[in-house]
């Protein structure tokens, strides 16, 4: 009988303890750079006018994702000939998770704000925000810190390691270059808006199933939510963004989105949530504790998957 390999459960526990040192990241970068690094070299070279742009941009797509994909079947069975097995397929799948990670990002938000120090806590929050942030106020730095992490809990925790356990390495790693692709370069600006639209809709099917199941742990880790999270779950632009937006807004009894401005230009997000706006550091230290706590239920699941087969 097979042993049963707990690869995610390795994973996991191997992110969690030392994250994507800062010394690690000086001298070799990060996988995903290497991906974000080929997807700026087709859109460099491919995102042209024409009417050929939907179909390159898929191609790009489709060329990362297999070289990411291959890449990572080739170094499994490099690893697995050295004997070093799922321990060291544990190893090559950790880089792909980002629970420690993004709970050091959002962490020094909740500091700064604690401190009453709002310029650094703006500074903070643009480490893991698209929007502006120069203008925020105290109440709008929370309240983008705790959507950002919990729609980073689809994205950097959830979702990879649904596909580690579907497909096994190269299942996360091609996760890896669509959720990278769709960051890149899926939006609905002039520039990205033909040749990113493959990335975006392939990232939408990605995480449908991760989302969803996100915001179900989010809702048990909080120990509420679910009534948020079916209400206004679909408020948001994102078909999976707002699952666990939403969950985390109703567990915390916040209200999250609302307008807000993207390079200069205006959007008016709608609510989600029917609580307070006016996001605390206090706010932001409960939310990092249900990402916490959500994060033991996917230990719990993983070692569960383990078990079963």
């Amino acid at each position: 009988m097979r042993v049963a390999e707990p690869v995610a459960l390795a994973a996991l526990a191997i992110e969690a303890a030392v994250g994507w040192p800062a010394w690690l990241y000086a001298r070799v970068g990060h996988p995903v750079g290497g991906i974000a690094r080929a997807i700026g070299w087709c859109e460099g070279r491919w995102n042209r006018a024409g009417r050929a742009r939907r179909l390159l941009g898929a191609m790009t797509v489709l060329l990362v994702v297999g070289i990411a994909g291959g890449l990572a079947a080739l170094a499994e069975s490099v690893v697995r000939a050295l004997g070093l097995g799922w321990a060291g397929v544990a190893v090559l799948a950790w880089p792909a998770l980002a629970q420690r990670s993004l709970y050091d990002h959002v962490r020094p938000v909740a500091d700064a704000l604690e401190r009453d120090e709002l310029a650094a806590a703006r500074v903070a929050v643009g480490m893991i925000v698209g929007r502006d942030t120069a203008v925020l106020d105290e109440a709008a730095v929370g309240r983008a810190a705790v959507e950002s992490l919990a729609e980073s809990f689809c994205d950097g925790v959830v979702a990879p390691l649904f596909w580690l356990l579907v497909g096994g390495l190269p299942g996360v790693w091609a996760y890896k270059a669509i959720n990278t692709a769709d960051s890149l370069i899926g939006h609905r600006e002039e520039r990205w808006r033909l040749f990113g639209w493959a990335a975006a809709r392939i990232d939408d099917v990605a995480n449908w199933i991760p989302a969803r199941i996100g915001a179900v742990l989010i809702c048990l880790a909080g120990g509420g939510g679910w009534r948020v999270m079916w209400r206004d779950a679909r408020r948001h632009a994102s078909p999976n963004a707002g699952w666990t937006e939403a969950a985390m807004a109703g567990a915390l009894g916040l209200k999250l989105a609302g307008p807000v401005v993207y390079d200069g230009v205006a959007s008016a997000k709608e609510w989600i949530g029917d609580g307070r706006a006016a996001v605390t550091a206090r706010d932001l230290r409960r939310a990092l504790g249900v990402f916490v706590r959500a994060c033991v239920l996917l230990w719990i699941v993983a070692g569960g998957v383990a078990w079963l087969r």
